[in-house]
């Protein structure tokens, strides 16, 4: 049993541990883009975020595709279902390629109106408009970044979607500056440029992994109305659980506002070194995700339990280092982010919080990880939601609009939020009401 055991977490490892690198890279790429147009002023600054926000919330609407990819691929690569697989990776990537269209005439058609609708000033929109529009004519090759990736992590590589989002990474720094400001007998675009580059990075890494996984693909002379709807009953919750939860952050943040710039200030800083803790417990909701879909896949329950136990462990080991880290060391990792003795002293108090909630987020990540790879996704859907607009929300309008309490009660509703949604999916784990879920027939 030891030794399978740790055949097991060596398993997991090598599986999480290029996805956060994976994830880390994901944010990098944004934030180079801020801070190559930093030299540009405050409204290009202002510009080029508004851009991502909204391409930010259309991927939202399809983050779905690529979860059900994932799982799908995954239980059928572990049934070894060779011909199955390489017929699902042809309709996903022709759902991706449907959805990819539908995303660019949405965007273009409604960039202008959100723009008004989320308060932008008008100078900011003239700038914002070019980039956002660029953004989303090349956002079929963000889409298909992601799909071909959640492929790839279902078959249990997950160290090529790294490699390519290396790549992606390195390229877009090296185009991104000359066309900005204009080097190397390059057009000065401004923030189109950042846009312009982003095209180019993430559409070489997409023909990287279509050459790299070119041999998965198999052409399937009839539409699989089988595996379409097994992505739907799997996505179809993901992309709900996805826009009830940023919704519910929007109203959140919205009520954090009220207490102040200062706040609001510290909020932003303390979210963004927390979100370092993410990382990891995004590698090992993959790895779960993925390993226990193949087990599934395979018809191996016992080694699917095991499997999801190691990688809470391990998750959870990894969080709560991240949590001592938040709780003894606060004022160090805020300095590094701003000077301001005001957002430092508030954001103190804001880490200590989430140093708190670490062990129970890694849990609720890791499971939901475990329970979307056997196809238990609109039980997560069930439990976000619950968490976030049965718990946070209420309990941090009851303290902050209401009775008007320190902003201390309302970030403490993070925790009961975190902490529900760990009990809901431990209670529905532990009922394996999961193993009656078909995914594959």
């Amino acid at each position: 049993m030891a030794s399978r055991i740790a055949q097991i977490r060596k398993s997991v490892l090598t599986l999480a541990l290029p996805v956060t690198v994976s994830s880390l890279l994901q944010r990098t790429e944004g934030i180079a883009a801020v801070f190559l147009v930093g030299g540009l002023g405050a409204t290009s600054i202002a510009a080029v975020g508004l851009g991502q926000l909204l391409a930010f919330m259309a991927t939202t609407l399809v983050s779905g595709l690529s979860v059900g990819a994932n799982v799908l691929i995954a239980q059928l690569w572990g049934a070894r279902r060779t011909k199955d697989v390489g017929e699902a990776a042809t309709h996903l990537l022709g759902l991706a390629a449907i959805v990819s269209c539908s995303l660019v005439a949405l965007g273009l058609s409604l960039n202008h109106v959100t723009m008004e609708l989320l308060g932008a000033e008008h100078d900011v929109i003239a700038l914002a408009l070019p980039y956002s529009n660029f953004i989303f004519l090349v956002i079929p090759c963000t889409i298909f970044l992601q799909v071909l990736s959640s492929m790839m992590q279902g078959t249990g590589d997950t160290k090529t979607p790294m490699y390519a989002l290396i790549a992606v990474n390195l390229l877009y720094l090296t185009i991104a500056y000359p066309l900005i400001y204009g080097l190397w007998s390059f057009p000065a675009w401004g923030i189109t440029g950042a846009a312009v580059a982003t095209g180019i990075a993430e559409g070489a890494g997409v023909g990287y992994l279509l050459w790299t996984c070119r041999k998965l693909f198999r052409k399937s002379l009839n539409v699989r109305r089988d595996l379409l709807r097994s992505t739907w009953q799997i996505g179809a919750p993901v992309s709900g659980e996805r826009i009830f939860q940023q919704a519910g952050i929007i109203l959140y943040t919205k009520i954090v506002l009220l207490y102040g710039t200062v706040t609001y200030a510290a909020h932003q800083v303390g979210l963004s070194i927390e979100s370092l803790s993410f990382l990891p417990g995004y590698g090992f909701a993959i790895a779960a995700a993925t390993m226990v879909g193949q087990s599934i896949g395979a018809g191996k329950y016992v080694r699917a339990k095991l499997e999801n136990w190691e990688a809470n462990r391990l998750a959870g080991i990894a969080m709560a280092s991240m949590g001592l880290l938040f709780f003894f060391f606060p004022y160090a990792l805020l300095r590094a982010f701003t000077n301001d003795e005001a957002v430092v002293e508030l954001g103190t108090v804001f880490l200590r919080i989430v140093a708190i909630l670490q062990v129970p987020l890694a849990l609720t990540m890791v499971l939901a990880g475990s329970l979307r790879g056997a196809g238990d996704t609109r039980f997560i859907m069930l439990a976000t939601t619950i968490g976030m607009w049965g718990i946070r929300v209420p309990l941090a309008v009851i303290a902050g609009p209401w009775l008007t309490l320190d902003v201390l009660f309302v970030w403490s509703a993070m925790i009961a939020d975190w902490t529900v949604r760990m009990v809901l999916l431990l209670l529905r784990y532990r009922s394996e009401r999961w193993k009656g879920i078909q995914v594959i027939r």
